[in-house]
């Protein structure tokens, strides 16, 4: 059995465990802020932080700032995103009494964790991973140390709060194997300080930007959490689709018109067949017009809350997030120090 399938083989009883006792889990995750938060954010991993935060699962989320510029020369408008984010974050549900919001620049403290970190992998152990070698090829640049070594950013990013759960879905496996073996070495050189953390894989549905290809800020093909009624309906009129009338489930010959089913079938909780079935031969346009109801309606009250609030409450979350993930990396720190006799 590949690792894959074990790792979904365990996934019943894992969730059955969550459920029992969701006190002795601490997840780890979040995202880099390189734009706007868009529909596959929501589906892929934001629902599945609110499910666990009120499942009464500690939440630490974070807001991987340095690892913007990973595979960029500049990090842009990262306030801006990182702002943006946290709104997104509140209006979907994520309670800042029960999850802690920060970003990484702000705590140099799991920043430090790198250093002993660094010296229990091996360069051939990162230059396997497969998210460095297919940012690698998708960036165009050479490998950066940065980019190279992200693989124990990450694992610094989740055992500095001891993280014991990460929600991923399966690309994102490796980071946290890695991580797994990062925890064991430290724990067998040094003595019993981390956990190892298990992987969670979500549920996921697949839902691919509005011109077939993935949903990505940097293609420009998404549909972002914080667009208005109007501008989500400009970007599907938009949308690419074929002269065929009859509107058929086709990703491989189809993309833009599979596209838009697929994007219509996840907010309407339905299958894209069933969609193209009821439009029928009334062609794209019926399709497109269809697919933006859905999503406005869909997004609607996301975006009336979100409209209450202010770049200032985001900013306020984020200061008391920051002081959090502050106290609870200095505490892990101290331990390490210790473990490695390096207490003066």
């Amino acid at each position: 059995m590949d690792s894959y399938a074990a790792t979904l083989a365990r996934m019943p009883d894992l969730r059955e465990a969550i459920e029992q006792h969701p006190e002795r889990y601490r997840v780890l995750t979040g995202e880099r802020p390189t734009g706007r938060l868009h529909l596959g954010h929501y589906f892929g991993t934001i629902r599945e932080r609110v499910r666990l935060q009120d499942a009464g699962v500690e939440t630490f989320v974070i807001l991987a700032d340095y690892q913007v510029i990973t595979d960029r020369d500049s990090a842009g408008d990262v306030r801006g995103a990182v702002h943006g984010a946290v709104l997104d974050y509140l209006a979907a549900g994520l309670d800042p009494t029960s999850t802690t919001t920060f970003t990484h620049s702000a705590v140099p403290a799991l920043n430090q964790l790198l250093v002993p970190f660094l010296s229990l992998v091996s360069e051939a152990e990162l230059h396997r991973n497969p998210t460095v070698k297919s940012e690698l090829a998708a960036s165009g640049r050479t490998l950066s140390g940065l980019l190279l070594t992200y693989p124990v950013h990450q694992a610094a990013d989740i055992l500095f709060c001891k993280g014991n759960l990460v929600p991923v879905g399966k690309d994102n496996l490796p980071h946290v194997e890695m991580t797994r073996t990062i925890a064991r070495r430290f724990n067998e050189r040094y003595g019993s300080v981390f956990p190892e953390p298990a992987a969670l894989v979500t549920e996921t549905p697949e839902l691919p930007g509005l011109d077939g290809r993935k949903m990505s800020k940097s293609y420009g093909n998404a549909i972002a959490l914080g667009m208005s009624a109007d501008e989500t309906a400009d970007a599907i009129r938009r949308a690419p689709t074929d002269s065929e009338r009859v509107i058929t489930y086709d990703p491989t010959n189809r993309p833009g018109v599979s596209a838009l089913l697929a994007t219509a079938a996840v907010v309407l909780d339905r299958t894209p067949e069933e969609i193209a079935h009821e439009v029928g031969g009334a062609g794209a346009g019926a399709l497109k017009r269809l697919t933006t109801e859905a999503v406005n309606e869909f997004l609607a009250d996301h975006r009336a809350r979100r409209a209450g609030l202010s770049v200032a409450d985001a900013a306020a979350v984020l200061r008391e997030g920051n002081e959090r993930a502050l106290s609870v990396a200095n505490e892990t720190l101290d331990e390490v120090r210790t473990a490695m006799g390096m207490t003066y």
